[in-house]
């Protein structure tokens, strides 16, 4: 449940909408994901618990601490597969030249997750269509799950082969959440009308900045910036601009959005940071943080 003070039930999510927080230059920074389909209830603290023995645990972790991989727990929304077959996992890796790679398998006791470890250090399959991933972890954050499940219920039943609820991918307040993997691009303050558009789009090779929180391959800043570029120039493809060039200045960045294409401009884009008032930023957490905005000043096509 989320937390309750004299106004009522407080909801991260309708908090961040009310104050107007901006989405852009929030995406996680990573570029591989260990997912484990687990039908069960998820733990508040995902997969780290799960009463799994614990040398196959600390296997899987050791293996994706190494790459810097992020390991969450997926579920189909909806559905209640046969007792008999198998849950699946996979390791999806995003690849800077576009041809990411993904290596599915199956489990059907604790031992058989050891193959993640191996899965990790394997090359995997390209050209495979994208996992779309939708945040619907209620147990980490009510907001989560109030605004993700309907999110997952909207994209399962246009894509079902595609979609999966997942648990905590960061930025509860953002909440809906998808992950599009291993593309590597978050998007938030999703619903389900708006999450068809976004992903249908995205899956025509067009990413608009309406929100888009960011590439998971870059930094915050230079995420607002690629943002900026695609809300100047319109929507592209996931690799149709690269960052060629990031100087910080203080609390500044100068960062240059290099098109890939002769249809593509560059762009010299500058981005500043603002630290904003302590405020509550999850819905159980009743402690006040303060957290970090990019705000772009300026946007110059070369």
């Amino acid at each position: 449940m989320p937390a309750v003070d004299a106004a009522g039930p407080f909801f991260c999510s309708d908090a961040a909408r009310e104050r107007g927080d901006p989405i852009a230059g929030t995406a996680p920074y990573g570029g591989v994901w260990v997912l484990v389909e687990h039908r069960g209830g998820w733990p508040a603290n995902g997969f780290d618990g799960l009463g799994l023995q614990p040398d196959v645990k600390a296997r899987v972790y050791r293996a994706a601490q190494a790459v810097r991989a992020r390991v969450l727990l997926v579920r189909r929304h909806g559905r209640r597969p046969s007792r008999d077959s198998a849950a699946r996992w996979a390791v999806l890796r995003h690849e800077p030249s576009g041809a990411h790679r993904q290596l599915w398998g199956t489990w059907h006791s604790d031992a058989d997750l050891a193959q993640v470890a191996e899965a990790l250090d394997a090359p995997g399959e390209a050209g495979l269509p994208p996992v779309v991933l939708v945040c619907a972890h209620g147990q980490h954050d009510p907001c989560c799950a109030v605004r993700g499940r309907p999110v997952a219920r909207a994209l399962s039943e246009r894509w079902p082969d595609l979609v999966w609820e997942c648990a905590h991918v960061g930025g509860d307040r953002y909440a809906a959440n998808v992950l599009v993997a291993p593309d590597g691009v978050y998007y938030g303050g999703l619903d389900g009308p708006s999450s068809v558009a976004v992903i249908e789009e995205h899956l025509a090779g067009r990413i608009g900045p309406e929100h888009l929180r960011g590439y998971t391959d870059l930094f915050p800043p230079q995420q607002a910036a690629v943002e900026a570029v695609l809300r100047h120039a319109g929507p592209a493809g996931r690799h149709d601009y690269a960052v060629t060039e990031t100087v910080r200045e203080g609390d500044r960045w100068q960062i240059r959005v290099t098109g890939r294409s002769a249809q593509r401009a560059d762009f010299d884009v500058e981005v500043r940071a603002r630290r904003v008032p302590p405020t509550r930023l999850t819905c159980r957490g009743a402690a006040r943080s303060a957290s970090v905005v990019y705000e772009v000043t300026s946007v110059r096509t070369r």
